[in-house]
């Protein structure tokens, strides 16, 4: 992108050019984000305020909910916005921002999910020990080298990418600044940052579900060694909602990157819609709908609010 100063805008082709499918999809997109970002942000007020959320793995989720509010934030707006307003020109700047954090926030995402694995293996491994390992201090740790370590991943492919060469063509064949159609208008030879994209992609992959792995291992073999069957149930429960949201986002991930190439772009961003819009929707019901104590903070709060309410009218 060395040549950036003659291209300065981009053009966005969109998922489609159908005006009754922009409107479909302006408007299912437009309610999967505002439930989203409710949804998210009730987690994170009721992670915050219930005083029997106040644990690591509750701290661990409101950190989850951020991200992936800053995550849909980043991709659904500009899509509406190109949609209902026929307005496809992105800048250079804007579009070199949406990509940094779309990549900061999903690599970041998967070091999460492997702490959280961890926190979850710590909690029915060493459950005598958790309060001290997991302290208010080392959660914080944890988190933060998440996006530290998020940053140093997609820091080397970054840095080579905004060097390249753009060629006369500004039209980006996608609804948002993704690497894979950028590198498509690139004259430079992009080879070698395709490689290193590969393998700093495929390198966090593996790392994290390997940890993953290892820490589920590890729980189910302490799980099996309960006396009765109410203990394993109780154990498991607790695991099971972090256990969906994992197979949902590395199947996806896995979805995207390692299927064959002849798919073509179409498939890609009908996926990467739903990776943007409907995943971090799904979150929240997830951790909501299969957590008892998430759901009681829930309806405490919603009568606390009831009650407040009736008292100043």
């Amino acid at each position: 992108m060395k040549n950036h100063s003659a291209i300065t805008t981009f053009i966005l082709l969109g998922l489609t050019d159908d005006p009754r499918l922009q409107i479909f999809l302006s408007v299912f997109l437009f309610l999967t984000y505002i439930f989203t970002v409710a949804g998210n942000l009730i987690i994170i007020l009721l992670t915050l305020v219930d005083s029997h959320l106040k644990t690591p793995m509750y701290f661990f989720l409101r950190n989850f909910s951020i991200l992936e509010i800053i995550f849909t934030t980043v991709c659904v707006p500009r899509f509406l916005y190109s949609m209902t307003t026929g307005d496809k020109y992105v800048t250079y700047n804007a579009c070199a921002i949406q990509l940094f954090f779309i990549i900061l926030t999903g690599a970041t995402e998967f070091f999460l999910l492997t702490t959280m694995s961890y926190d979850r293996y710590v909690a029915i491994c060493k459950p005598l020990h958790y309060t001290i390992i997991m302290n208010e201090r080392v959660c914080t740790i944890l988190v933060l080298c998440c996006w530290l370590i998020g940053l140093i991943v997609i820091l080397p492919p970054l840095s080579l990418g905004v060097q390249l060469d753009f060629c006369n063509s500004n039209l980006i064949d996608h609804f948002g600044c993704d690497a894979s159609p950028l590198l498509k208008i690139v004259c430079s030879d992009t080879q070698f940052v395709e490689q290193l994209i590969l393998i700093m992609a495929v390198l966090t992959l593996i790392f994290t579900l390997v940890c993953v792995i290892v820490s589920y291992t590890y729980i189910l073999k302490t799980i099996l060694r309960f006396p009765s069957i109410q203990q394993r149930k109780k154990a498991f429960s607790t695991c099971s909602s972090h256990i969906i949201v994992v197979s949902i986002t590395y199947g996806s991930c896995i979805f995207i990157y390692i299927k064959p190439a002849k798919e073509g772009v179409a498939i890609n961003k009908v996926v990467s819609l739903l990776n943007t819009s409907v995943i971090p929707l799904m979150n929240p019901f997830i951790y909501t709908l299969r957590n008892k104590q998430v759901k009681q903070a829930f309806t405490n709060s919603i009568k606390k609010m009831a009650f407040f309410f009736q008292r100043i009218r």
